[in-house]
């Protein structure tokens, strides 16, 4: 393979830069001629594509987002649209691409795939939400950006004797809702992969902890449940606590990408190459017990999410 591809698609997240820089850097290593292509798979329709060397992925590490920018594309989900990216891939000889998005993204690589461009996706997503894979690039900073605003959210939440009822991303998935709401010593967590109750499992809960004389509290709600202001005026109602809703919005997807993501990115990042190199595509790079391995795409698009029971059960038992 004698020149490939590079995209981010979907949402950003801390890290994607290098998992950029680890293809690049490793293609230029190895000879091959690399194409970043901007704005995703729309950049790849409209024929957006700049080459790229080792020089122009320097100093780019350290930096939230993506260099080479992202966007949704409904024309990519029609069979012009593929064949628009097609000719733009014809044009400049790539012969491979590696895809660095979430699950919708690994669905226009997989097609890309099955039209005789092969691709290998990387998991890009502060979500958390590729199935499989333990671990995607973006959730270990942002789980720490939340951790870090919560911290700072609880100053105020302590000195007025308040309960604060936070939104965290993570949409369907409440990977990120779980880990930090353990982290910030949560008193309640409501996730969607595990029935709740809100009398039972929030209010309930608070009152509890109000009879240990505790007189501050941090509910923690993943965002695909929402309600949060709802909630908030509830539990001042029920439980005679002053209540705050606050939703951390898209300041959970920027800041520079910690150690975790850099390193984690950059091993996937080379391996995607190194199987573009064996002229292997339709592949997803995941991380699995701590190794970097790889999924055929339909497989990985079809396996089914499971929630970790044991870590919510800890988090409900540790948290009054």
């Amino acid at each position: 393979m004698k020149t490939i591809g590079v995209l981010t698609s979907g949402g950003d997240a801390p890290g994607m830069n290098a998992a950029i820089r680890a293809v690049v850097r490793t293609a230029c290593e190895n000879g091959i001629k690399v194409f970043g292509i901007n704005r995703g798979y729309a950049g790849l329709i409209e024929d957006d594509v700049r080459e790229l060397n080792i020089r122009s992925v320097s100093d780019i590490i350290h930096r939230g987002g993506t260099m080479l920018y992202s966007a949704r594309c409904k024309e990519f989900r029609e069979e012009a649209g593929m064949q628009k990216a097609i000719e733009t891939c014809k044009k400049h000889g790539i012969e491979g691409i590696v895809v660095i998005g979430g699950d919708g993204s690994f669905r226009g690589a997989r097609d890309l795939s099955l039209r005789g461009i092969p691709c290998i996706g990387v998991p890009g997503t502060i979500d958390n939400d590729i199935v499989s894979s333990d671990y995607t690039i973006g959730y270990d900073t942002c789980l720490n950006t939340i951790m870090q605003m919560v911290d700072r959210v609880r100053d105020t939440v302590e000195s007025h004797s308040r309960c604060v009822v936070v939104e965290v991303m993570g949409n369907r998935c409440g990977d990120l809702t779980l880990n930090s709401g353990i982290a910030v010593g949560a008193t309640a967590i409501v996730i969607p992969e595990i029935h709740f109750d809100i009398e039972k499992h929030v209010i309930e809960r608070i009152r509890r902890t109000q009879k240990t004389d505790k007189k501050h509290f941090i509910v923690m709600v993943a965002e695909g449940i929402g309600g949060v202001e709802e909630l908030a005026r509830k539990i001042e109602k029920e439980c005679g606590v002053e209540s705050r809703a606050v939703i951390l919005g898209h300041v959970q997807r920027g800041g520079s990408p910690t150690v975790r993501d850099r390193v984690v990115a950059s091993q996937m990042g080379y391996k995607a190459v190194q199987l573009l190199m064996d002229g292997i595509g339709n592949r997803v790079i995941v991380q699995k017990d701590d190794h970097i391995v790889d999924f055929d795409i339909y497989e990985a698009l079809n396996m089914e999410r499971s929630v970790n029971t044991e870590l919510y059960k800890i988090a409900h038992e540790i948290s009054i």
